[in-house]
């Protein structure tokens, strides 16, 4: 039972005139009256409609395809809702009753204690309606013509997942809930980690991972590493990585590294974005690197900025510490060639740019920070590393250029893990096997029929 709060109602101001019930009813006719009782029989009727409205979703309602959501996500979000939209339709008869009350006795105080009431529960069935909307708004995306693409970002997501927990060789699940992706506008993805309050959600806690894509990224199949780096976002949270990796660099670096403890700082702060860096490359490949290239290589102010405040690394740095972490996984010349294509793109730095004490130490932290994060066990990854649990290397990237031929010819790629189909699609562009058009369309065709 939903215990009414304490009235707001104001009293009279002094001058004002209020009429009892007595000469309310003496001063209307049959018919305002008759109006009046239809009015307020009316509201708890609408507000209670309203509140069931935000009804439990269905699992076919959205599809029935392999596109549709899964059980598991549409069931979380109803055991979801349902703890509010039970509440509100327990408020509505709270409503009810006052409207009863007010059609018993049609004082001004009742009334006013109805609309009181009715404002309340209203702003109440709002705030539960926008969580529902925004449930509603993502999935309804899987009946869309993102449908297809969508899936296929989400099989990705859940192979990610799934290799990764394969190899750390013990019995350890995979989340039951894995990432959901869908559409958007704007320049970057984004990630919503599980746990994390959403102001879409009213600050609620996000109940599975969220990959938000722009439109254009899905246009461009070869552009979706940063889907990986967005998986990895949730990988490192699920696998308890967060406060454990800025303290075994910071540690590292100012102990065996020597570097003083402000240098130290400024890598523990670039964790989040530089671990995911390192999971997206170990996931995919050099098709990573590429794609991060893209997506940082702007104008010389924006890529070279430097703060010491920014949880992102400076962009121009940024790709230096991946190349690094590419040379060590085998693929020297690779390394070697973007390293002097991103100088001549950025040739000149100045002491403005980037301040001369943190530039002097760079590539040796750089070095210890990859090592820290890619070659050196951790509890989490079953006191393995993570080079270990994912393996990447030329035989693995040429797994990834017979895919790429295949995938230009409107093949099957073959048994390749699904994670790959990302360098697999760039490395058909950079070839030029075949038009952008129909390696997107191949992608998205081939992934959605295996």
């Amino acid at each position: 039972m939903v215990t009414p709060p304490v009235s707001t109602i104001k009293k009279t101001p002094e001058g004002a005139t209020s009429a009892s019930a007595s000469e309310l009813k003496g001063s209307t006719t049959s018919g305002e009256q008759r109006l009046l009782d239809n009015w307020l029989n009316i509201q708890a009727i609408n507000l209670i409609r309203h509140a069931k409205s935000l009804r439990p979703f269905t699992k076919d309602e959205f599809g029935t395809s392999l596109m549709a959501p899964s059980e598991a996500h549409i069931e979380a979000v109803n055991r979801f809702i349902d703890k509010f939209r039970s509440k509100v339709v327990e408020m509505g008869r709270w409503v009810e009753a006052a409207a009863q009350a007010a059609r018993r006795e049609p004082s001004t105080e009742r009334l006013q204690v109805l609309l009181e009431r009715k404002q309340q529960v209203g702003n109440h069935v709002l705030y539960v309606e926008g969580i529902w909307d925004f449930y509603f708004d993502l999935f309804v995306q899987r009946l869309s013509g993102f449908a297809e693409r969508l899936r296929s970002v989400d099989r990705i997501a859940a192979n990610c997942y799934e290799d990764l927990y394969v190899g750390l060789g013990t019995a350890q699940p995979t989340p039951n809930l894995l990432p959901f992706s869908y559409a958007n506008s704007g320049f970057s993805p984004m990630t919503f980690r599980r746990g994390v309050p959403m102001r879409r959600l009213r600050h609620n806690p996000n109940l599975f991972p969220l990959i938000v894509l722009p439109q254009h990224r899905l246009d461009n199949v070869w552009a979706l590493s940063s889907v990986l780096h967005e998986v990895s976002h949730n990988l490192q949270a699920d696998l308890g990585l967060w406060e454990e990796i800025p303290a075994r660099v910071y540690q590292r670096l100012t102990t065996e590294g020597r570097f003083t403890p402000e240098v130290a700082r400024v890598w523990a702060q670039w964790h989040k974005e530089t671990m995911a860096d390192m999971f997206a490359l170990v996931l995919g490949g050099p098709a990573a690197v590429e794609s991060l290239m893209d997506v940082v290589g702007r104008s010389p102010t924006n890529t070279v900025r430097f703060s010491a405040f920014s949880v992102h690394p400076t962009p121009y740095l940024r790709v230096f510490i991946n190349l690094i972490l590419l040379r060590r996984l085998g693929f020297d010349k690779m390394a070697g060639d973007l390293t002097r294509v991103w100088q001549r793109l950025y040739p000149r730095l100045t002491s403005e740019d980037i301040p001369p004490a943190f530039m002097k130490t760079f590539y040796p932290a750089a070095e210890m920070v990859v090592d820290t994060m890619v070659f050196q066990p951790y509890r989490q990854f079953a006191n393995k590393s993570l080079a270990q649990v994912v393996k990447f290397g030329i035989p693995e990237m040429e797994m990834i250029k017979l895919a790429g031929q295949r995938l230009a010819a409107g093949q099957d790629v073959g048994t390749i893990p699904l994670r790959f189909t990302i360098s697999a699609a760039r490395f058909a562009l950079d070839k030029q096997l075949a038009s952008p058009q129909t390696i997107t369309d191949n992608f998205y065709r081939i992934l959605g029929r295996r």
